[in-house]
């Protein structure tokens, strides 16, 4: 086996994904449902689903909960993966601001990525607003008509609508927010509201939405009321994540490999401007059962060979990795069985320390009178009381931070 060759693979892989594609621009681009596009290659089939949209408020007073929003995306996930049975994570987003803003809305559409809806809501920032009424019906009509909800049996699906102002409901030309709860509510679709501050005009249209959309209506401070505590583990989950990230292999043809190489970079890109805590949580939940869709994503091949549903063997050389392809077939599985084993090494590691971490942080908030208005907090109590028509069991869960 020649070692040597395998290390500059593991080497040329990772340093290919940094540097392949360029910066994106700052801008989250608008999303048109692709079902194909978002169905887990890795799902072992007959999973529950959980699809989640937020529709969040990018509004000039909105700069803290969308920061907020930016630290937790990844405790959010974790918290609803912790259902038993483990189920497929989905979410979705839709940005909104006004008519005269920059944008009115921008959609991103369901999927069991979350790196690239991270990678979206990393780019948002809050601006424009500051007139009173928001598009708030465009973005619900959105949220409800524009992704790709799970057609599942088994799937909770469910809106969270986050904001701190009410809907315009002097537009003419707007599709109201009672016809699209009804949609909703015929599609099984639930919708939740929260509440940024606390303006009683918004209180009193976030109730009734709420109401029309068979959800619940919660308040939180005007940022988010967000659990911020740094850990002593959250530098050292950050680099086993990194680690594990550089442990995955992609296999298909030449346009496959390209698109999975630019999710890649995107998600770096992400990543790099991401705080230590942010990584840890994003780390966790790759490691856990839940977040295999997100780590492999698609054309994965360690995991494709693992599973049985690929043979090395008969992988045509220009569908490998560009180091695999001069490899003898003895190397190629020598590099396969070795990636495998120091990626299980790496997510008993993480499992390990994010362990850790949750009792930590557990003392740390009883300490300090717990977490109960936080965002976070708020958005497990509904998915707790809401996912078992979807037959999915939270048990003693608690919400992870």
């Amino acid at each position: 086996m020649n070692t040597k060759l395998i290390a500059l693979a593991l080497f040329g892989l990772t340093a290919a994904a940094v540097a392949y594609f360029p910066a994106l621009e700052g801008q989250v681009p608008p999303a048109a449902p692709d079902p194909a596009a978002q169905i887990p290659a890795a799902d072992p089939g007959n999973r529950p689903v959980v699809d989640v949209v937020f529709a969040l408020d990018t509004t000039g007073s909105m700069g803290g909960l969308i920061q907020a929003a930016k630290e937790k995306i990844w405790s959010i996930a974790s918290t609803m993966a912790a259902a038993q049975p483990t189920p497929v994570i989905r979410m979705g987003l839709v940005a909104y601001r006004d008519r005269g803003d920059d944008y009115v809305t921008r959609v991103v559409d369901l999927t069991a990525d979350l790196d690239s809806v991270y990678a979206a809501l990393m780019q948002l920032q809050a601006g424009g607003g500051g007139d009173g009424p928001e598009a708030v019906n465009q973005a619900l009509d959105e949220a409800v008509n524009r992704v790709s909800w799970s057609q599942e049996a088994r799937a909770y699906k469910v809106v969270f609508l986050v904001g701190d102002a009410p809907p315009h409901m002097d537009y003419q030309d707007d599709v109201k927010y009672p016809v699209t709860l009804a949609a909703a509510k015929a599609r099984g679709i639930r919708v939740n509201t929260v509440q940024c501050g606390d303006q009683r005009d918004t209180a009193r249209e976030w109730q009734q939405i709420a109401q029309f959309g068979d959800g619940r209506a919660f308040q939180v401070g005007q940022a988010g009321s967000a659990v911020a505590i740094a850990t002593p583990y959250d530098a050292k989950l950050a680099k086993l994540s990194a680690e594990l990230d550089g442990a995955r292999l992609y296999f298909g043809s030449e346009p496959e490999r390209k698109a999975q190489v630019a999710k890649s970079a995107e998600a770096d890109r992400a990543k790099a401007a991401a705080s230590p805590a942010a990584l840890a949580r994003r780390a966790a939940f790759n490691a856990s059962e839940a977040g295999k869709d997100n780590l492999l994503g698609k054309q994965e091949l360690v995991d494709a060979v693992a599973s049985g549903r690929v043979d090395l063997a008969t992988v045509a050389p220009e569908a490998l990795p560009a180091p695999m392809q001069a490899m003898t077939p003895g190397e190629r599985q020598a590099l396969v069985t070795q990636t495998a084993a120091k990626r299980d090494e790496l997510k008993r590691q993480i499992q390990g320390l994010a362990e850790e971490r949750a009792s930590y942080l557990k003392d740390k908030l009883e300490a300090e009178g717990g977490a109960a208005d936080s965002l976070d907090h708020k958005v497990f109590e509904a998915v707790r009381e809401q996912a078992g028509a979807a037959g999915l069991s939270y048990g003693d869960a608690a919400p992870a931070y």
